[in-house]
């Protein structure tokens, strides 16, 4: 009984040094594939793998020529994701993120600790990289001017003022532009338009033609690579249809017959009546005759 809890005694105390050990060396598996997503300013941190048993991650950020920070809620996780959208308040600001590996739990300081490996993120600025999501609009037609205007609604972003959610279009202001790609729905020859407003009119358009749009936003000042936005869903506008626009060639078709074959039943009746009309009149003349 003795030797048994001796054992155990032991085991645990080679288990323990053994776990400090291993994080005061720093041999915690470094993350992998640091990278930033953001969208319309929602940035979060990813990167891999998901942790063992023994060790976890830490995310420090921080301005360039900031000292580092830590976000609460990605200290000491097993996630392997970051919200970091409401601590990169700087939208201007160049930012660098760095995921630590650390003991999993909690770990009493240790006179020997190393620094625990770490992998650093890119240069990521809110402003320049962030990307911006898909616009939705609203058509409404003059056929009578040949034009169409498009009411462009501003995508909200993450970052609020008060309680307030501002759109692109507050944090942007006049550096944002709408690209609109624009084709008769007849068509695949496709043009292009670019507004300074959200609120865009389409000129010289065939009158009565049905006319298909798509719009993204567009920052001008960006890099090439960062400049358009995401492509919106299509929509067409309705132009002036006609007949064989509202009804398929089918229905044309079934029409045409349904009104042939009364006007043929209509033509039929008449040539019977009239036959038959001579026929009496012919027998009245008999009749006359034999008297």
């Amino acid at each position: 009984m003795i030797q048994s809890a001796a054992r155990f005694a032991f085991l645990a105390i080679y288990v323990h040094v053994l776990f400090f050990t291993h994080s005061a060396s720093g041999s915690f598996p470094k993350a992998q594939n640091v990278s930033w997503t953001s969208t319309n300013f929602k940035t979060l941190l990813t990167w891999g793998p998901t942790p063992s048993l023994d060790y976890s991650y830490t995310v420090e950020y921080s301005e360039i020529g900031h000292d580092r920070k830590r976000n609460p809620h990605c200290i000491r996780t097993t996630e392997t994701v970051c919200d970091l959208s409401d601590s990169l308040t700087e939208l201007r600001a160049m930012y660098v993120a760095e995921v630590l590996s650390e003991p999993r739990g909690y770990a009493e300081p240790d006179p020997d600790f190393r620094e625990p490996p770490f992998t650093r993120s890119k240069r990521f600025c809110p402003y320049k990289d962030t990307d911006i999501g898909r616009p939705d609009f609203k058509i409404k037609e003059r056929n009578a001017d040949r034009r169409a205007t498009l009411y462009v609604d501003d995508p909200p972003t993450a970052v609020l003022a008060g309680d307030r959610r501002l759109t692109i279009r507050d944090i942007f202001a006049a550096e944002l532009h709408y690209k609109v790609t624009y084709r008769r729905a007849s068509s695949t020859g496709k043009k292009e338009y670019v507004s300074k407003s959200s609120e865009i009119e389409i000129t010289g358009l065939d009158r009565g033609e049905s006319y298909c749009f798509n719009v993204q936003a567009f920052i001008p000042s960006r890099e090439v690579g960062k400049q358009l936005g995401e492509l919106s869903q299509t929509k067409c506008s309705q132009g002036e249809k006609s007949f064989t626009d509202v009804y398929s060639v089918g229905v044309i078709a079934g029409a045409i017959a349904i009104i042939l074959a009364v006007l043929a039943t209509v033509v039929g009746v008449a040539v019977a009546c009239c036959k038959h009309r001579k026929n009496g009149q012919k027998d009245s003349k008999d009749a006359v005759s034999v008297v």
